[in-house]
């Protein structure tokens, strides 16, 4: 089985909105993978708590296929420079990796079957 890792923002972690939306969306998302014949490890950070080290961790943890990277990393202006670190990271730990990007947390696995076909 081909396994995935999912690096996203933690919505529990984030001041000002409420998280279920977006806790159900990942749900319904990473359930998704199974149905591919995909294994996802998801990796939820939080901006201003050692984002870098937590996704280190998770990508010595195994071998990934593939990672996807999500849109509240990628589409949030402020967080551009942590966008380019978290891609350089993947690109150093995980050379082998393919990198996608999702549109939305329900279209996680889509995204990272374009690369693992």
């Amino acid at each position: 089985m081909r396994r995935v890792l999912v690096i996203g923002l933690d919505p529990t972690r984030l001041d000002g909105w409420d998280p279920a939306p977006v806790q159900a969306a990942i749900a319904r998302g990473q359930a998704t993978f199974a149905t591919h014949g995909l294994a996802s490890d998801l990796c939820l950070i939080a901006p201003d708590d050692n984002p870098l080290a937590t996704i280190e961790s998770a990508l010595t943890q195994t071998d990934y296929g593939c990672i996807v990277i999500g849109g509240g990393i990628r589409g949030h202006e402020p967080l551009l420079e942590l966008f380019e670190q978290v891609v350089n990271l993947v690109h150093r730990l995980a050379p082998a990796a393919a990198i996608a990007f999702n549109r939305t947390p329900e279209d996680t696995a889509e995204a990272a079957l374009r690369w693992l076909r």
